[in-house]
């Protein structure tokens, strides 16, 4: 039997209806989310509900001390000379531009190395975990660094061992624990020229927030010592105050990172043209591509490429010809090397 063609059918035909399916469907890839996933959004939207949380719940920490201890004098309100210092320098970031903020990834752009890593390795040193998964931390670390890459495999891999530590202790046990970390393994290692970076748009005006795929947590602590806003990260399940061991989403990675960017930016009434995002990553182009001021830090070789086709700002921290020409983070990856042999070294005698 002969079907009706699809002019005297009510409706679109099949075919239109495919036809726009598939039309659409590019225009969603062409469009600025099409890596990001349910999921990425779902972490995406929990980061930025953590980050706003955990700023408010400084804020109102901050003005409960004020009020108490009535300080005799007015709080300094920056370091003399400085904005008359940068006043010959092109004004960026706009002083006074509220509707502004930057976002910065951490790990190789504001510090050298990988701060889960460093966060593993003050775990270890409190008895959190056994040498095992010391060894494993110091390889992921040692592969993130040398590949140039993020590979998905090891992704998860990264993901599963953190969860697996911290998975039955306290919310605020891992705070506690971090501070020290931070002091320990982290403090040396920030970049001066991101954190200068960052204390230009602090001195504009503007908010300045970490965006990482490291623990939530660990990034606040951060975030908090460098004198930032706040920070937007993984964050981990917790029920009572106790880690379950489970993703709120996924790891704040990738697209992820664009999606908390850009709930936190609708959060904030603020406009993704008039902020600025940085990053050491391809991984991060989605990141970078959402803002209007984009800037590679410290880039491996694919980003640096994208950055010089699309005219966006480069900065280059690193010492040595080679990190600058071919952009693998050397300091870096030779720290993660060096720190992988120490571990297997330790192992080893204390296997004899």
């Amino acid at each position: 039997m002969a079907h009706p063609s699809p002019d005297r059918r009510p409706g679109r035909s099949p075919f239109g209806a495919r036809l726009e399916f598939r039309w659409l469907s590019w225009l969603s890839w062409l469009s600025p989310r099409r890596y990001a996933t349910a999921r990425s959004v779902r972490a995406g939207e929990a980061a930025a509900e953590a980050a706003r949380k955990s700023v408010q719940e400084q804020e109102a920490r901050d003005l409960r001390e004020a009020q108490e201890s009535a300080p005799a004098e007015a709080p300094a309100t920056g370091k003399p000379g400085r904005k008359a210092a940068r006043a010959a320098e092109p004004e960026f970031p706009v002083p006074g531009d509220t509707r502004a903020a930057a976002f910065f990834d951490l790990d190789n752009t504001v510090m050298q190395g990988a701060a889960i890593f460093h966060f593993g390795r003050g775990l270890y040193k409190r008895h959190f975990f056994r040498k095992r998964e010391l060894a494993r931390f110091a390889w992921q670390q040692a592969w993130f660094r040398l590949a140039g890459n993020e590979d998905p495999a090891h992704i998860q891999d990264a993901r599963d061992s953190a969860l697996s530590i911290v998975k039955g202790h306290r919310v605020s046990e891992l705070m506690s624990v971090g501070e020290e970390i931070y002091d320990e393994y982290m403090a040396e290692r920030i970049w001066p020229g991101t954190r200068a970076l960052a204390q230009a748009h602090l001195d504009a005006g503007q908010k300045v927030w970490l965006v990482t795929a490291a623990p939530v947590e660990t990034a606040t602590i951060i975030a908090r010592r460098l004198g930032l806003t706040g920070a937007l990260g993984t964050v981990a399940e917790s029920v009572g105050g106790v880690y379950t061991g489970k993703l709120v989403g996924e790891m704040l990675h990738g697209p992820a990172k664009a999606e908390a960017v850009r709930a936190l930016v609708a959060a904030e009434g603020l406009e993704l043209s008039r902020c600025a995002a940085y990053s050491d990553s391809a991984n991060d182009i989605p990141m970078l591509s959402l803002v209007g001021h984009p800037c590679a830090v410290n880039p491996d070789a694919r980003l640096r490429r994208h950055a010089r086709e699309h005219d966006w700002r480069l900065r280059d921290y690193r010492t040595g010809r080679k990190a600058a020409r071919v952009g693998i983070p050397a300091a870096a990856g030779l720290g993660a090397l060096a720190g992988g042999a120490a571990a297997a070294v330790a192992l080893h005698r204390r296997r004899r």
